[in-house]
């Protein structure tokens, strides 16, 4: 490895555990900004669940850690690491990371304006918070959510240009060198803590609550309404969509039930197997069940 690839490790590491001693929970990234530690299962004839109950690394996001000692482990199996994602949705400040890019959409909108008309017309207003610029321009804004609200990952829902990191997904962290630069920590935001998301934005983050009924309860709840939920899913929604649905299934105390209709009505959505059925664990888990 080069001298300067060692360098980048070197500081990577030392970014992510000053991370981990905020609270916030660190994984390797290799220069492509995806996870350094290939899964251990990527070989095997049979679709696998596992979030990293098997001990080993290469879990993704599910390897994250606050322990300076398993982070120290994580990036000694990584030695091509160059910089670190934080793992969002996770205690004790449930991160959501707002990514506006720096491309406008057709209509000459940037995703910097697209949140202050969202925020005119929502009314609120973005709190003092961290904020990481991107090599390419964008800016990364850390929010926190409440711990019984899961904020799913999204792309372009809330308004074009604008990405959401919630449960599952992960911030490239700043220090981190990439393909195409470092990620750096704007000015005059490195001393703060992330913000509380203001309640108005996080109504927006959310998927839509179950229609209630006239009589009481819920329509469809016997899961059907979850089930469509999944099946509306275009491209870019469907995996946010089944992480949701299977979520509510589990706090509704169906999850098990419907774990077979929500499979498939994934994989009429266009998600393979392996890929449902991984986003179906990871709800399992998230709302304390086992997949």
């Amino acid at each position: 490895m080069a001298t300067t690839d060692r360098q980048a490790t070197t500081l990577a590491l030392a970014h992510a555990l000053s991370a981990a001693e905020r609270g916030l929970g660190v994984i390797p990234l290799a220069r492509t900004k995806l996870p350094a530690l290939r899964s251990p299962h990527r070989d095997a004839p049979e679709p696998y669940t596992c979030r990293g109950e098997c001990g080993r690394f290469g879990h993704g996001v599910h390897d994250a850690s606050t322990d300076p000692a398993r982070v120290r482990a994580l990036f000694a199996a990584a030695p091509w690491a160059t910089g670190y994602g934080i793992a969002c949705g996770l205690p004790p400040h449930h991160l959501i990371g707002i990514d506006l890019d720096t491309k406008p959409d057709k209509s000459g909108t940037d995703s910097s304006t697209a949140l202050r008309e969202l925020a005119l017309r929502h009314l609120f207003t973005i709190p003092p918070t961290v904020v990481v610029l991107t090599p390419s321009g964008g800016r990364h804004l850390w929010l926190t959510g409440p711990p019984h609200h899961v904020v799913p990952n999204s792309a372009g829902r809330l308004a074009p240009g604008i990405d959401i990191r919630g449960a599952g997904g992960y911030l490239v962290g700043p220090g981190s060198r990439t393909r195409h630069g470092t990620y750096t920590t704007a000015p005059g935001t490195s001393h703060l803590a992330p913000a509380p998301c203001p309640p108005a934005l996080l109504r927006l983050l959310l998927p839509p609550p179950p229609v209630r009924r006239a009589g009481g309860g819920t329509a469809g709840g016997d899961g059907r309404g979850l089930v469509q939920f999944v099946l509306a899913a275009h491209r870019g929604q469907r995996n946010t969509r089944l992480f949701w649905a299977a979520c509510r299934a589990y706090e509704n105390g169906i999850g098990a039930a419907l774990l077979s209709p929500l499979l498939d009505a994934a994989r009429a959505t266009g998600l393979t197997e392996r890929e449902a059925r991984a986003t179906l664990a990871s709800a399992a888990r998230m709302t304390g069940h086992h997949p």
